[in-house]
């Protein structure tokens, strides 16, 4: 049995780690620690866990346990991992951005690998510590990565995304409450999301030629959870060519399915899928993509990687069903 122990644990990815894990045959959860909530109920923070665990917060951590996660805000957990030592065999999942670029991922005798499955599988089945992907990412580099293994990207690529109000944390801010979300649309961070480095970086593993530009606008939707992305570029191989390169590229990877009907967010929400959609125009592609930003986009994707680390089946613990309506 893995035992587990989550830092950070009243926000929204450690409430989607609780809930995955309380099911999963593999896994036990032994500490959720919280400094603002130490000592009450998990169910305190994440109240759909009423009735279905007996734990409560705590405030000290057993530096013991097979494995961590880091579900901290941005760049709080290299200050984390300074002040607290764990045993040399616990495996490290940190869910925020500190290890996710090349040039952060060396830390304290440690070495992080990026933890996408459908890039990185080899890798991370050998890693003792994971940078987990962003949400936004996620959504993008999958839709884009058959691509750059083919050498297919010679343009640039637009990209609009919009991603629910769980994408932005638990603590409500201007632009987050439900009273500004709620029936309003905006974007922001408008070619310059943080995400960018890492999707850049993946696109250059597969495909160091490319030069061109990702140009990002990342949306707030009047929606709780789900990443709809929509992303245009040029290619001049047909519209079966391009299914059979995406199908072939994904043909070993469980969570990813390619179609080339219309999708919907609600066919993932609450999974750990990632449906992509292809359609041409002349000789230009359209490729939308969609995922859960708290599943596929953060801790289902974390559990998978975990999954892997432990030489399990990737989809252990992940078989959920999504919202569907």
């Amino acid at each position: 049995m893995i035992n587990v122990g989550i830092i950070g644990g009243s926000g929204y990815t450690a409430g989607e780690l609780i809930r995955i894990l309380m099911f999963h045959p593999n896994a036990k959860l032994d500490f959720v620690y919280s400094t603002t909530n130490a000592g009450k109920p998990l169910s305190v923070a994440h109240h759909d866990l009423m009735g279905d665990i007996e734990m409560n917060f705590t405030d000290t951590v057993n530096p013991n346990v097979n494995v961590l996660f880091l579900c901290l805000g941005h760049g709080k957990s290299i200050s984390f991992l300074e002040n607290n030592k764990f045993a040399s065999h616990t495996k490290i999942i940190d869910l925020g951005n500190d290890f996710r670029l090349t040039k952060d991922k060396e830390f304290d005798g440690k070495s992080f690998v990026y933890g996408l499955p459908e890039l990185n599988k080899t890798s991370i089945k050998n890693a003792n510590c994971i940078a987990n992907p962003g949400c936004f990412a996620t959504a993008i580099q999958l839709a884009l990565l058959p691509l750059a293994a083919n050498g297919l990207l010679n343009n640039d690529v637009h990209i609009n995304a919009t991603t629910g109000s769980t994408g932005a944390g638990v603590s409500p801010s201007e632009t987050t409450h439900f009273s500004w979300r709620s029936n309003n649309m905006s974007h922001y961070k408008a070619f310059d999301h943080q995400h960018l480095g890492e999707i850049n970086q993946s696109i250059s593993q597969l495909q160091a030629s490319y030069s061109d530009e990702l140009i990002f606008v990342p949306n707030r939707g009047d929606f709780a959870r789900g990443i709809f992305a929509t992303l245009y570029t040029t290619a001049e191989e047909s519209l079966e060519d391009l299914v059979n390169k995406y199908e072939s590229y994904y043909a070993d990877q469980p969570f990813v399915t390619v179609t080339t009907t219309n999708i919907n967010m609600k066919q993932v929400v609450q999974t750990n899928k990632c449906i992509i959609s292809l359609m041409k125009k002349g000789n230009r592609v359209l490729i939308t993509s969609v995922i859960d930003n708290l599943v596929k986009g953060a801790s289902g994707q974390a559990i998978q990687n975990m999954n892997l680390m432990f030489g399990l089946d990737e989809t252990t613990g992940l078989h959920l069903k999504p919202s569907g309506f």
